[in-house]
């Protein structure tokens, strides 16, 4: 089961004692400054979490799988997220 947005309003209210429009409001920000720096082509770094990084890719070759035409797909920036040692180690405990 994925964790959504209102998930993680919930549990920081629950856990830091903030009202759920506070709550509501931190993920917003922390959110809008992440989207914001990406957009700018900035990496943003999360110790202990992990990377989110821009990286360019360039136009190429593909293939339309319904009707097997050629086609070109269009140069473009995507996100990448490289997890940290630490994320990694923790997801990777074998007591869960």
């Amino acid at each position: 089961m994925a964790i959504v947005k209102n998930d993680l309003i919930d549990k920081i209210t629950a856990e830091t004692g903030l009202s759920r429009k506070e709550s509501l409001s931190v993920v917003d920000s922390i959110l809008e400054i992440m989207k914001d720096d990406l957009s700018h082509g900035n990496s943003v770094m999360i110790s202990g979490f992990g990377k989110w990084t821009v990286k360019n890719k360039g136009a190429r070759r593909g293939r339309n799988p319904q009707t097997g035409e050629d086609l070109t797909i269009s140069a473009r920036r995507v996100v990448t997220f490289k997890p940290s040692t630490v994320l990694k180690d923790e997801i990777n405990r074998g007591d869960r």
